[in-house]
């Protein structure tokens, strides 16, 4: 799970399962002279803790799921932030009914009441968090990268978290990368009459068609799946860090390369920043 890929909608989810969480153990409803349980007493209610509780942690499970499982994953046909607004919305429900339904000479419990703030705000952001900017937005800001210079170029200390500055242009000799966080060791000088020697001896690199490699940084995390089309992601591009786009294919989907050397496909460039 990378925290980055959290939009504030996801944190008020989360409040809202915390909230949801402390108000089953409080009062359900109040009486003079009477110790009222809490929902866990299946004794008294028979049917607040499954449709309202029970209902409402199953409904956080699955929105949070569906936003870090990879994409298009279902169940019985259904995406599972489908499944999870649909259960968000019942436990609303559930809970606004155990309010109407007051016994007669009880008065509302704490925790019925803060069971039906919590349900409310879960079905709200379940049914409008990608509609509304200010939930849609991301829970930890991201950093701004630096100024990248154009590729192929030199780039200047620190430009940008993990931009492999020791990178050279794209169809040259690659230099060794060192592991990820370690300390890359300068490479040794060429000596100029020897790179002067290979350069006119080297044939001249073919352009790869239209496309000019390039570097990138992705607005959240995103699965990089393997080239051979396997489901399964191979790994996780994660903002701000730099990748290399090095082909592309069809208009929204390009050939990336991690840190680690790792090719893969990207399906979604929407919002890509370009070095």
């Amino acid at each position: 799970m990378n925290i980055r890929s959290l939009t504030r909608g996801d944190g008020v989810v989360i409040g809202a399962a915390a909230l949801l969480f402390i108000a089953s153990f409080l009062d359900f409803y109040s009486a003079p002279s009477v110790d009222a349980p809490s929902a866990w007493d299946t004794d008294v209610y028979r049917l607040a803790l499954p449709t309202i509780f029970l209902v409402g942690f199953i409904a956080v499970g699955l929105l949070l799921a569906g936003r870090f499982l990879p994409q298009g994953r279902q169940f019985a046909g259904l995406p599972l932030q489908a499944w999870g607004t649909v259960l968000a919305v019942a436990a609303a429900w559930a809970s606004l009914w155990s309010l109407i339904t007051c016994p007669t000479g009880a008065d509302l419990g704490a925790g019925a009441i803060l069971a039906f703030i919590a349900t409310l705000a879960l079905a709200g952001v379940a049914l409008f968090g990608a509609k509304v900017p200010a939930l849609a937005g991301a829970l930890v800001p991201e950093p701004k990268p630096a100024a990248v210079p154009p590729y192929g170029g030199q780039p200047q200390p620190g430009a940008g978290y993990g931009y492999p500055g020791g990178q050279q242009p794209y169809g040259s000799t690659p230099q060794p990368v060192p592991p990820y966080g370690g300390s890359p060791t300068p490479a040794p000088a060429p000596d100029r009459q020897d790179a002067a020697h290979h350069a006119a001896q080297a044939p001249a690199a073919e352009p790869a068609g239209d496309f000019t490699p390039f570097w990138f940084a992705v607005p959240v995390a995103r699965p990089l799946f393997a080239e051979d089309g396997s489901p399964t992601p191979i790994a996780e591009l994660a903002p701000g860090t730099w990748y290399l786009a090095v082909e592309q294919r069809g208009a929204a989907t390009l050939v990336a390369q991690t840190q680690d050397g790792r090719r893969g496909v990207l399906n979604d460039t929407s919002g890509i920043q370009r070095g």
